[in-house]
């Protein structure tokens, strides 16, 4: 016989099997200790992440996967939080499902990074090596903005 208990259990194993699958892990860590520490690690990351969608050397992506990872761990409910915000959670999902990203993203992206390249370049008197390896490390993002696939 069927009873809502089941039912809650099978709800409640269906929601961590879609959160494994999205590389979240169903159950936080056990310590209160380290909890705290993924919660303030991914805060930091967060806020890191957002500093970063200004700041061109400063990479975004990865700091709002470290903090989704570390919220993954900590809080499910600052995970769901983040994934769902309206500023970071499409991008996220679409990242992290290799979705991709839009045109407009990419073509400003990619403009924004080499007018602050360029700007540096120009205004700042930097020594040779600094100024090829910024030259390279801004080809290499460029590289892997262009490579992501285009969501229409």
């Amino acid at each position: 016989m069927w009873n809502t208990a089941t039912y809650h259990e099978e709800v409640r194993l269906a929601e961590m099997a879609e959160m494994v699958g999205s590389g979240v892990s169903p159950t936080p860590v056990a310590s209160r200790t380290a909890r705290y520490a993924l919660i303030v690690l991914g805060s930091i990351s967060v806020a890191t992440g957002v500093v970063g969608i200004f700041l061109p050397l400063l990479p975004t992506t990865i700091f709002l996967l470290i903090g989704a990872a570390c919220y993954g761990k900590s809080s499910p409910s600052a995970y769901t939080w983040l994934t769902t915000n309206r500023f970071f959670g499409n991008y996220l999902r679409n990242y992290h499902e290799e979705k991709g990203a839009t045109a407009l993203s990419k073509v400003l992206s990619i403009g924004c990074l080499w007018l602050s390249i360029g700007a540096v370049i120009y205004f700042m008197p930097l020594p040779v090596w600094v100024t090829v390896a910024l030259l390279l490390i801004a080809t290499g993002v460029s590289i892997h903005l262009a490579r992501l696939r285009t969501i229409r």
